[in-house]
This record gives structure tokens, C-alpha cells and sequence, in this order.
């Protein structure tokens, strides 16, 4: 019994290890906690130019100030543009006295005068010819040179002339400007109306405008300057919607989804967090960026996460580090604005 009691117990415990072991396998997993992430903030940012050559009038705005969509921010200046815009503009306006004359036609007034010089040029022709005649009948008897007689004939036939003259020109009165002088005319009309809005539209570039809300970052330049538009003269940034780039590995990946409420933690708010959702989630993997953070060993694929939050109170700058707690089991965030 002695010798057989220590074989006996040696037994009953490789016996209980090997259940131990059994039921730990088959043990139901332990739930998982909330993902944590490590990565940097980010958000949207624009340098802006003018659309326009020309020295620079005034900066408007400073470094750090806060200013709204279509706010001017800065001027050029427009010596030299306003006298061509006041030119552009009053050629518009003779063109269109061309155009409004063309198409009102002629005026009965003038018709009038037309007949008018009608009937003075054929009865001018009628004394000429009367004239003619009877210079005419006295050559015979010597009574008028016939010098005399080729002058009245020459003032017959002018006269004569004069009464065709006078006729087209009542028949033109009558038809009116012909459609090809309109078509030109309002051609004309049409291309001078085009320079005065191309120099409108200089006249509006010269004033540079935010276009959306924003955040002044930088002057890029100076009044006095010669801006281009290559030349950026403001750096903003957007306020509001901001988010946390992150990288997730493969073996994390199914934790995350599209809309999953999340909590932002950043060391200049120690004792509150701001709430987030998942905005972004790619599809293709990459390499492990070198500034990435976490908090155990990188894996050689990963896949980048935005989680964005609003940022109201503009607690976050631009690359700041920021912890992102996510919890897969919270419900999705359903009224989380599109981006």
C-alpha cells in the first residue's frame, strides 16, 4: 500500500491537469474590452491665392482669427481696373442706343422728310426741264448761245438725278435698317457686354474670400507685395468636424465599424473626453507608417481609421497626439454628420 500510494496520486493529478486543460480549451471566450487606438489629429486646410496679377492693398485678418465663408480676408489694388470697367461700361451703353435704334426702325418723322425732299427734288426737275425746253425752242432763231442750251440740258438731267435720289431714299426709309446691320450691331453689342463682365469678375477677384469657416494659420504675404495665383497669400484651416488618423491591424480589424461611437482622450483635456464616431475606414492595407503609435508590436500591414469628431470648442490642433477609445458593442452613432 505504501509504495502504491504515491503511483496512485501521481495519477489523480496528471488526471485533473488533463481535465484543467480540457476545460480551459472549451471555456467560452472572455468578452473583449473597448479597442483603444493611438494616433494623431487631423483635418482639412487650404492655402488660398487671388485670382488676379497685381499688388496687394490690405491683409484684412490676423493669425488665429476665426472667420466665416465668404468673409473678405484680403484686397488688391484696383487703380488701374476701374477706369477700363467705367470705359467697358459706357461703350455697353452706346451700343445699345445702336442696337435700340436698329430694331425701333425709322421714325415717321424721318419719312416724312424723305418725301418731303422727294417732292422738292422732282418739282426742282420740273423747272429744270421747263428751263431746258425753252432754251431749246429759241436756238433756232439765235435768240440763246447754245452754251446756253447744254447748260440747261446738264441741270435737266441733274435734277433728274437728284429725283432718283431722293426716291431710293424715301424707299429705304420706308424698309427700314436691313437685318445684317442688326445682327452686327447686336454681335457688337454682345462682345463689349462680355469684357464689361470679364472685368466685373477681375474687379470681384480682387477680393480674396474665405471660402468656408475657418481658422487663420498664417500670412503668407504682405500689402505691397505682387500676389499671383501661385502665390498663396493665407494658409486656414477648418473649424468644426476634425479627426484622429489611426492605424488598425488586420487582427483588430473586425472590431471596427463605419458609424462606431468612439471617445477622444488628449493630454490638453485631462479630465474630460469629446465624443467621436468612425468616419473612415480603409480598404486597402499599407505599410506601417513610421510615426504610428501603439501599444504593441506593429504589424507590417495595417489599415487606416478616422474617427472624427466634432470639435466645437477648437480644443485640437493639427498633429496632436490623441488616445481613441472604441467600444464595438456600443450602438452605431446615427446622427453623425456627413462628410
Amino acid at each position: 500500500m505504501t509504495r502504491r500510494t504515491p503511483l496512485l496520486l501521481l495519477l489523480v493529478l496528471a488526471l485533473a491537469a488533463a481535465a484543467g486543460a480540457l476545460w480551459w480549451q472549451a471555456r467560452p471566450p472572455a468578452p473583449e474590452g473597448p479597442l483603444t487606438l493611438h494616433g494623431n489629429v487631423d483635418f482639412r486646410q487650404a492655402s488660398i491665392p487671388f485670382n488676379a496679377t497685381e499688388r496687394i492693398e490690405a491683409i484684412l485678418v490676423e493669425e488665429g482669427a476665426r472667420v466665416t465663408r465668404g468673409e473678405v480676408l484680403a484686397r488688391l489694388d484696383t487703380a488701374r481696373l476701374r477706369p477700363q470697367l467705367a470705359q467697358a461700361e459706357a461703350a455697353v451703353l452706346a451700343q445699345e442706343a445702336v442696337v435700340a435704334r436698329l430694331e425701333n426702325g425709322t421714325r415717321k418723322e424721318e419719312i416724312a422728310q424723305a418725301r418731303a425732299s422727294l417732292a422738292a427734288a422732282e418739282a426742282a426737275a420740273a423747272n429744270a426741264s421747263a428751263q431746258f425746253q425753252r432754251r431749246q425752242s429759241l436756238g433756232p432763231i439765235a435768240a440763246v448761245s447754245q452754251q446756253d442750251i447744254d447748260q440747261a440740258r446738264a441741270a435737266a438731267d441733274t435734277a433728274r438725278a437728284q429725283v432718283e435720289v431722293a426716291r431710293n431714299a424715301l424707299s429705304l426709309a420706308l424698309l427700314g435698317p436691313r437685318p445684317e446691320d442688326l445682327a452686327q450691331a447686336r454681335a457688337q453689342l454682345q462682345g463689349q457686354q462680355a469684357q464689361l463682365a470679364l472685368l466685373r469678375q477681375q474687379l470681384a477677384d480682387a477680393e480674396l474670400k474665405a471660402p468656408f469657416d475657418a481658422v487663420v494659420q498664417a500670412r503668407l504675404m504682405e500689402p505691397g507685395e505682387m500676389a499671383t495665383p501661385t502665390k498663396p497669400v493665407l494658409s486656414l484651416a477648418t473649424t468644426g468636424t476634425k479627426w484622429i488618423r489611426a492605424y488598425v491591424p488586420e487582427s483588430r480589424l473586425s472590431r471596427i465599424h463605419s458609424g462606431a461611437r468612439a471617445h477622444i482622450h488628449v493630454d490638453s483635456l485631462p479630465d474630460r473626453s469629446l465624443p467621436g464616431w468612425v468616419g473612415f475606414i480603409s480598404s486597402v492595407a499599407e505599410f506601417t507608417p513610421k510615426t504610428v503609435q501603439t501599444e504593441d508590436l506593429r504589424s507590417s500591414l495595417v489599415y487606416q481609421v478616422r474617427v472624427l469628431t466634432e470639435d466645437a470648442g477648437d480644443a485640437l490642433r493639427l498633429g496632436m497626439p490623441a488616445t481613441v477609445t472604441i467600444d464595438p458593442d456600443a450602438p452605431r452613432a446615427s446622427d453623425v454628420p456627413a462628410r
